[in-house]
């Protein structure tokens, strides 16, 4: 073992084994030292912009980047190999036939993701490793009740998704702290993959989430710098596209983009966290209540303004602006409402393709044909960096714009409800990409509908269907009426009930917690038979 390195887990001993080898423990240890301290410092500096945002400050450009911002001279880096053209990116966990069906979808790449999408069992997180590691190397294939996987030739190029700077990795400790699950799954990947990666045509290609600040960016740069130095591999190999996915993060695309212009590969519209964070950031302003949350769509006008003002950046420093998720997935046996359905991501696609993004996201590989068919008949070249968008001009007013078009109803609330009690059951039972009325949700989801319930109850919200005031008591009614419905294979009686306390809890607090990923990680920490001191939840 390593000095000040311990593993406090027994789970996935076969995939510790391949994965956690001495040399990489060894780089974990190198990485945590030089960098913790710094991710720390910067997770206090979210809460004190929060308090900051609570006590009426309003989000603005930041005018000690304005030189940045007004310099036209600056561009990032170009493509690197594989990630010229990404009209269509698939997206997904980390399972083995996740990976070789996303791998095979006709997509021109794959996230795969160790965030949103994937429940961080240490399973799930050591095995997606090795699976990941055995596609690259084209020795991923298996069979599986009489049915043979296979990876064709061409796959999508891989793109990987990392946990958020928030999330720690408590079943692995260096000098007795717990590890940035940040750092866990891009070292790993990276380790044991970049030069493979390279030597086969392609790089170590990243997405990185959750970011607030540009000083986040600016910290994941340097990671990259030193992780290539370490393993003796050119600076500026690694590419990294940040997904804006933050309220704040919306002020500072400029600057995101300038930290880590060496390696950026461009920004993209995570729609669902967005939203989240809107309304999360803005916790103590009543007038940033929104309606349904199938009535904040990209149309309406602060998403609208985020989207518009993200192409022109990227297309003013010459990198991708991708689109977001369509959660759409085919509906068997009914195919009106199949038809429904692939015509909200016909003319989500279209909308993307004609606002002038150079690719968009899907979550089921049968959806590739239409997003494929809508980009190929509207961007003729590889991307469309040459789409400035120059008429477009974005005021801090316009990205907190809360005038959108909807109503509180009981079917909203209830879907809420709904919702984030099966996500999160899910999410405990080791899986974190689950169907839902015919939309693949993650974790997103689920933290939009947490906090959109908190939001209402904070604020006496009526419906405007029934008049009914939104109270912690009504939500406690719906919780125990519709909990023992969700039931399945995939959502467990102790799992629900965990998540169901929790909910009633979230409601009833003064401000919601940050992210449920991190309240319920503990869970898993325990089952992972991680020791008491390395688990951090709120229950």
């Amino acid at each position: 073992m390593v000095a000040g390195v311990q593993i406090h887990s027994s789970q996935a001993k076969e995939a510790q084994q391949q994965i956690l080898t001495e040399d990489a423990l060894k780089f974990l240890a190198a990485l945590h030292r030089t960098f913790e301290s710094t991710r720390q410092s910067l997770l206090v500096a979210r809460e004190t912009a929060q308090q900051r945002l609570d006590a009426g400050q309003q989000l603005d450009f930041p005018p000690e980047t304005a030189h940045i911002r007004a310099d036209p001279s600056w561009l990032c880096a170009p493509p690197g190999p594989g990630l010229e053209d990404r009209r269509v990116e698939i997206t997904g966990p980390t399972d083995r036939k996740m990976v070789i069906n996303a791998l095979n979808s006709g997509a021109k790449t794959f996230m795969a993701d160790f965030e949103d999408a994937n429940s961080p069992t240490f399973a799930n997180m050591l095995n997606g490793q090795v699976n990941l590691r055995d596609a690259i190397r084209r020795q991923i294939d298996f069979e599986s009740g009489g049915k043979s996987y296979k990876l064709k030739e061409n796959p999508a190029v891989l793109i990987v998704r990392p946990r958020g700077w928030h999330l720690d990795e408590p079943r692995v400790t260096v000098d007795n702290q717990p590890m940035s699950g940040s750092l866990f799954d891009f070292a790993l990947y990276f380790f044991h993959n970049a030069h493979e990666l390279v030597k086969r045509g392609s790089g170590p290609y990243f997405y990185l989430p959750k970011m607030e600040h540009y000083l986040e960016a600016r910290l994941w740069n340097d990671v990259f710098n030193f992780s290539q130095s370490y393993i003796g591999m050119p600076h500026g190999t690694i590419r990294a596209t940040v997904l804006i996915e933050t309220l704040p993060a919306a002020f500072q695309m400029e600057e995101i983009l300038f930290e880590l212009r060496t390696h950026s590969a461009g920004l993209n519209c995570g729609r669902w966290d967005y939203i989240f964070s809107f309304i999360k950031r803005r916790r103590a302003d009543r007038s940033a209540v929104l309606p349904d949350r199938k009535d904040v769509t990209m149309e309406v006008g602060f998403m609208d303004a985020y989207v518009r003002l993200l192409i022109q950046t990227c297309h003013k420093r010459r990198v991708a602006a991708m689109g977001g998720m369509s959660a759409q997935i085919p509906i068997k046996n009914d195919p009106k409402a199949n038809e429904i359905a692939m015509n909200k991501v016909r003319a989500d696609k279209l909308r993307e393709v004609t606002n002038g993004h150079d690719g968009t996201w899907i979550a089921h590989p049968l959806i590739n044909e239409i997003a494929m068919e809508i980009f190929n008949k509207h961007m003729l070249g590889p991307n469309q960096y040459h789409v400035r968008r120059e008429d477009v001009k974005v005021a801090a007013a316009d990205l907190l714009n809360t005038k959108v078009p909807g109503q509180i109803t009981v079917e909203g609330v209830r879907s809420n409800v709904a919702t984030s009690l099966a996500y999160s059951a899910a999410w405990l039972g080791g899986n974190g990409c689950i169907p839902l009325n015919w939309l693949m949700e993650d974790a997103a989801t689920a933290e939009i509908t947490r906090i959109q319930l908190w939001q209402w109850v904070k604020y006496g919200m009526r419906t405007a269907d029934s008049g009914e005031v939104i109270t912690a008591e009504w939500i406690d009614r719906l919780v125990d009426e519709i909990a023992p419905t969700l039931k399945s294979a995939a959502v467990t009686e102790e799992n629900l009930d965990i998540v169901a306390k929790y909910l009633k809890g979230q409601v009833r607090k003064e401000w919601p917690s940050e992210f449920l990923t991190s309240d319920l990680m503990g869970y898993l920490a325990v089952r992972d038979g991680c020791p008491a001191q390395w688990q951090r939840s709120v229950l």
